[in-house]
């Protein structure tokens, strides 16, 4: 019993540094990666990437989201700019199209990535959103900067409960 007593400050000590410990991991992590497929995400998390304003998409991952989850009429009918996002709802999930450049041939600009993170954000906060899977948005076929990217990703989503997956192949 008497050992016991004295061992129980350092029980109680390491449980409140693996707290703060969660607490960190929680508040700092919010972007999570992962190597694999992104259409194996769960069923329960949204999707994002990015597309042209003309909804084309002709190449790359988007290509994939055309085929898997179709729309384009419903998605050319919201009217979205660059710098907005257009939105879909498939299941339990939400499909979000994030406008960052006006033509599939252009290149888009980092302001325009962020202005439609921030209009995704909102439609998160206000669906109750609290996952979303993408692959590294912007960086494929885009040729953004990933560092860059990933940075805005944590200053837009920083005040939020939302986790972000990236996927890699």
């Amino acid at each position: 019993m008497i050992f016991s007593l004295y061992i129980l400050p350092y029980i109680v000590l390491a449980l409140k540094l693996y707290l703060m410990y969660c607490i960190f991991c929680f508040i700092f992590n919010q972007i999570k990666y992962v190597q694999g497929d992104l259409f194996t995400c769960p069923k329960t998390d949204s999707l994002a990437h990015c597309i042209s304003e003309d909804c084309h998409m002709s190449a790359g991952i988007a290509a994939i989201f055309k085929k898997m989850f179709g729309g384009i009429q419903d998605l050319l009918n919201q009217h979205k700019k660059t710098g907005d996002v257009a939105v879909l709802k498939r299941e339990t999930r939400y499909v979000y199209y994030l406008i960052t450049k006006n033509k599939y041939f252009h290149k888009p600009t980092y302001d325009n990535l962020q202005k439609s993170l921030e209009a995704m954000k909102i439609h998160c906060l206000k669906n109750e959103v609290t996952h979303i899977s993408m692959p590294k948005i912007g960086c494929g076929l885009d040729r953004l900067d990933w560092k860059k990217v990933s940075t805005m990703l944590e200053e837009v989503f920083e005040d939020t409960n939302i986790q972000i997956t990236v996927y890699t192949l």
